[in-house]
């Protein structure tokens, strides 16, 4: 039989003895270990990122109209801006970036490895370094492209890839 702490975690994807908080002051979500009385902002070692991201889009209080996603972007030479933290000057076409984030996308749905795993190494976004994580947005603060189909997701679904100015994404809500 599974306990209620067990079925917490499992929703929440933190490790044992972690939960949510909510701060009051800062109206945003923190981390809290009952036993060692350790809190902290960012999801302690061993956090299930992905299901921490769905936990958190379910069960947070969200500002009116706004979503929270994540994503994977590979820019290409035509891109708004054709280069990025790993690569200062790409090179390589729209198709072969969509061909590479095709791949990503296989991959993602295989089980082999999440969209905030991969985006850490594989994304031409400074969001990589937080797992793709965008935070949370209202509609007009993305580009139109992208803003239509986060916001058409369901929290924990993942897009197929998606073309915008700044190259092609995938979207995770």
């Amino acid at each position: 039989m599974v306990s209620a702490e067990q079925l917490l975690q499992a929703d929440t994807g933190l490790p044992a003895g972690w939960e949510v908080r909510h701060s009051n002051s800062k109206n945003l979500p923190y981390f809290f270990n009952a036993s060692s009385k350790e809190s902290r902002w960012e999801p302690p070692e061993g956090t299930d990122v992905d299901k921490l991201k769905v936990y958190m889009a379910q069960n947070t209080r969200k500002p009116e109209g706004k979503i929270h996603a994540a994503h994977l972007l590979v820019k290409h030479r035509d891109s708004r801006r054709p280069g990025s933290w790993k690569e200062p000057t790409i090179t390589r076409t729209k198709e072969e970036a969509i061909g590479i984030l095709k791949g990503h996308e296989r991959r993602i749905q295989s089980g082999e490895i999440s969209l905030g795993d991969l985006a850490q190494t594989e994304s031409d976004c400074s969001s990589a370094r937080k797992h793709g994580d965008l935070g949370m947005f209202g509609r007009g603060e993305m580009q139109k492209e992208f803003e239509e189909v986060a916001f058409a997701l369901e929290p924990g679904q993942v897009s197929g890839v998606v073309d915008t100015a700044s190259g092609v994404h995938l979207i995770q809500r």
